[in-house]
């Protein structure tokens, strides 16, 4: 067994269900979407990411595509949540809530697409 392997995967694996704990409840209700569960599903997608930089494949130019994509839709959520909270005193509306969960659905999505390849390439490796 491959320990850089299993750090791979479980950090690819962890960045989708942290991702999909936050995306899961109501979409405009801010009670079912937590500050820190996004902050976790950023950091982790981040450590993915840069685990993503060393593979020179063509399946791992690939990964990082879709972990980059996620990246900045998190981003963009994180900066929609902050704008509303700290910059323009909104706070979490509904329909603020239903963008930052949104946006952390694009980059479930993104997160989707991870894993499924991942799991290509693992099935499609031979000894």
């Amino acid at each position: 067994m491959n320990p850089e392997k299993v750090v791979f995967g479980f950090f690819i694996v962890l960045s989708l269900t942290l991702n999909f704990g936050f995306f899961i409840g109501e979409i405009d209700n801010p009670d079912h979407h937590h500050v820190y569960e996004l902050f976790a599903v950023v950091i982790v997608n981040l450590i993915a990411t840069i685990l993503k930089f060393g593979d020179r494949s063509q399946m791992g130019a690939v990964l990082l595509a879709t972990s980059l994509a996620a990246m900045i839709q998190l981003i963009a959520a994180t900066l929609v949540w902050t704008f509303a909270v700290h910059i323009s005193q909104t706070g979490l509306t509904p329909v603020v809530m239903a963008s930052i969960v949104s946006l952390s659905g694009g980059a479930m999505l993104a997160n989707v697409i991870s894993v499924i390849l991942l799991i290509i390439e693992t099935v499609m490796l031979r000894r």
